[in-house]
């Protein structure tokens, strides 16, 4: 009989090591304890540098840095920005920061990620769009290579949100350096954590210290507090800054743990009607932040969702993303549903939704007229995310696992 954990098994929460903890009492000796001091500097140089691009601007989030990038790209109100359709609002809500109008592009089942031909399909319905925002789904890349080729042949921006996937990499090069602007996200259950914050990456000097300025209410260089244009309130701290590099030190270490938590449910899973979150090897090295599965279809139990309510009826040899996480949850074992596709939550209903094959109108289900199929809406109502903490012990994986295989008996 398996016993409940004694302590929460968490999807994924902060591993701090001890030299963060060093950097924070240089910040609180000195006195730097606000949104200014040399951590921030330093900080700023590190991330860049280790995702190869030449500034980046450490802000209070990765929500943050995603609307100063909106900001940037200047996108005004009214205007069209083809988003990541399956991903966390914090993706697409800065858009309604500027007042633009966000059209939702379907992702393809390689990776998760946008679609390229939905893209391209998008362009056609929607010719004069200037900017493309694109999200890394639980840290593996999306098709790059075509995306940006259709970004330059529709002359876009892209705005690449790299909040998630922190040390993977496509073809060799770091996310978070593909785009014109590009964000990562420091949040607790990322990568590596400042406890909070994001930092904002840009290829050039002028647009760095834009995006300062604003972070900063916009403050003139004036000896009053003169303001000529809206600011914001969105520098990171000093402090914060310093648990950043203590977590640095450690992002090598963090990403081997993640990758090895992610084939050790590869193997033990392997013999179940499921799929592991999938990338497209020789391509990508994803950073597993986190794991997560797919139920194939003909293994799937009846389950319905309401908006925020799921019911189920268990099947033998069947399961469901319900059935699986209330059973872990039984033992103490947090899990998390799919990210709910944007075209389908209430405050983003109305918005155009765009599938490959062209069609631009939501549903609520997994298909739409024709039999196509929305892949953002399958992946949500057959996915699930699996406690990926780096923390974990293998022993405790391996109870997780056999947890999941009592649930297609």
């Amino acid at each position: 009989m398996i016993s409940p954990f004694e302590k929460k098994l968490w999807l994924s929460s902060p591993t701090m090591h001890g030299d963060e903890q060093h950097f924070v009492q240089e910040a609180f000796d000195a006195n730097w304890v606000s949104t200014v001091g040399p951590h921030l500097a330093e900080l700023e140089k590190t991330a860049a540098a280790y995702v190869g691009m030449p500034y980046g601007v450490a802000l209070s989030s990765g929500t943050a840095a995603l609307h100063l990038a909106v900001k940037l790209a200047g996108v005004q109100p009214g205007e069209n920005v083809f988003c990541s359709d399956m991903t966390f609002d914090a993706t697409v809500n800065p858009v309604s920061y500027e007042k633009g109008r966000q059209i939702f592009i379907d992702s393809e089942y390689d990776t998760w990620n946008m679609d390229p031909a939905a893209l391209e399909q998008a362009f056609k319905l929607y010719p004069n769009t200037r900017v493309v925002m694109l999200a890394h789904l639980y840290g593996t890349p999306a098709k790059l290579d075509e995306i940006l080729a259709i970004c330059k042949k529709h002359h876009a921006i892209l705005i690449e949100d790299a909040a998630e996937s922190l040390g993977a990499t496509y073809k060799g090069k770091q996310t978070g350096s593909f785009g014109t602007y590009n964000i990562i996200s420091y949040n607790g259950n990322k990568i590596i954590t400042c406890s909070g914050g994001g930092m904002l990456f840009t290829h050039d000097e002028e647009s760095a210290n834009k995006a300062r300025k604003w972070a900063t209410q916009a403050r003139e260089n004036a000896p009053w507090y003169q303001h000529e244009e809206l600011g914001y309130n969105y520098r990171m701290s000093n402090i914060l800054a310093g648990i950043g590099r203590g977590q640095y030190m450690h992002l090598n270490e963090h990403l081997a743990q993640k990758r090895a938590i992610y084939k050790r449910y590869q193997e033990g899973l392997k013999d179940l009607p499921i799929e592991m979150n999938p990338y497209v090897k020789g391509e990508m090295e994803p950073n597993c932040w986190l794991s997560c599965l797919l139920i194939k279809p003909e293994a799937m139990c009846k389950q319905v969702r309401g908006e925020k309510e799921a019911l189920y009826v268990k099947e033998p040899g069947k399961s469901c993303p319900t059935h699986i996480m209330e059973t872990l949850a039984k033992y103490n074992v947090e899990s998390r549903p799919i990210w709910k596709p944007m075209h389908l939550q209430p405050i983003y209903r109305m918005n155009p939704f765009i599938t490959k094959d062209g069609n631009g109108r939501a549903r609520t289900n997994a298909y739409i007229a024709g039999g196509t199929v929305d892949v953002g809406a399958d992946i949500f109502a057959r996915g699930l995310c699996l406690p990926s903490d780096n923390k974990m012990t293998q022993e405790q994986q391996d109870v997780v696992i056999e947890l999941i295989k009592e649930c297609f008996k």
